[in-house]
């Protein structure tokens, strides 16, 4: 079991022993093999929802001036699930916690971070304000889908990258510049890609994409860079319903390239995408356990990377008063 220091320092001697990790119901594997990283048990709680629709949050456990993490990514049902992380902080806020840190892995509404059409609204923004008006007082959350979600909150907040876990996981496998190109699948992703791309010391190339509606319909237009008689790794933040990494993966097959293999933060894998990556050309997908995966994932074309380690670590350190921006230098 990990030690906490629960004395000392300022940045954490009000707080009452070790941190107490709670988890809705949106990915309570994830919570366990965090607390499991940790050497805690996972805070018990009733959390359900009544017959009505309605949820219920009780936290079982005195967690007055304790240091609270509540993990709940945005997984589908999005819109339950984040109704359920509201009402946990409130819960946690009225019971007195000493710090309530709201854990998304997976940050719901990212992709609406700015008005590009008219009358539409910026959803990010206001699933920030909820949580902080809810009473949360940290937030921790990885690879968000535009880095500017970040200034949405009032409140600390910690934003971990899994592009380390991912490159590593393609590096240990071969993967490098002497034959691998990596592939940012549109110009959103460009510094995403590029990070990976130093990473692995390999070249970098970038897929011009448009959008042609708001049903998840993409065209891929054209490459920028040489990829021909490489191996190619396709790097997003997520892979949603798959349309646009497959495109992609079509495009570069067409330019010459001789494998495809996609990697992404977030497996969401939304309606058609499971067909459309087993039909696709694309070896190998891999994700991290952000969100819980459908049990189509079951096939061995995809494969998980854990960031319980990554997010447990990342725990320890807000509760100790440490540096998280250290993990990643």
């Amino acid at each position: 079991m990990r030690y906490f220091r629960c004395c000392g320092g300022d940045a954490v001697s009000r707080f009452i022993g070790p941190p107490i990790v709670f988890a809705g119901n949106a990915h309570p594997e994830l919570a366990r093999a965090v607390c499991d990283y940790l050497g805690l048990g996972l805070g018990k709680a009733n959390v359900f929802e009544f017959a009505n629709g309605n949820s219920f949050v009780q936290l079982l456990e005195n967690i007055r001036e304790r240091d609270v993490f509540l993990i709940q990514p945005g997984a589908s049902p999005v819109n339950h699930h984040v109704v359920e992380l509201l009402i946990m902080i409130d819960a946690a806020r009225r019971a007195s916690a000493g710090r309530i840190t709201a854990v998304a892995p997976y940050f719901a509404y990212g992709r609406s971070d700015k008005k590009d059409q008219p009358r539409v609204p910026i959803t990010a923004r206001l699933f920030a304000d909820l949580i902080q008006t809810a009473g949360a007082d940290r937030m921790l959350t990885m690879d968000l889908h535009a880095g500017q979600i970040q200034g949405f909150f009032h409140i600390p907040t910690d934003e971990l990258t899994a592009l380390g876990l991912l490159t590593r996981h393609f590096a240990e496998r071969g993967f490098n510049g002497s034959n691998g190109v990596v592939v940012s699948p549109d110009l959103g992703s460009a510094k995403r890609a590029r990070s990976a791309a130093a990473l692995l010391d390999a070249p970098l190339a970038v897929a011009e994409k448009r959008r042609t509606g708001n049903d998840d319909c993409t065209e891929a237009l054209q490459l920028i860079g040489d990829v021909r008689g490489r191996e190619a790794l396709i790097i997003d933040d997520e892979i949603d319903t798959a349309g646009t990494v497959c495109e992609v993966a079509q495009l570069l097959l067409d330019e010459g390239v001789e494998q495809v293999y996609a990697a992404a933060t977030h497996g969401l894998f939304s309606g058609p995408a499971l067909a459309r990556l087993e039909a696709s050309p694309i070896r190998s997908v891999v994700t991290t356990d952000t969100v819980p995966k459908p049990a189509g994932c079951a096939s061995s074309r995809f494969e998980t990377v854990s960031i319980a380690p990554l997010l447990g670590e990342a725990i320890r350190r807000i509760h100790e008063g440490e540096s998280v921006g250290a993990l990643f230098t």
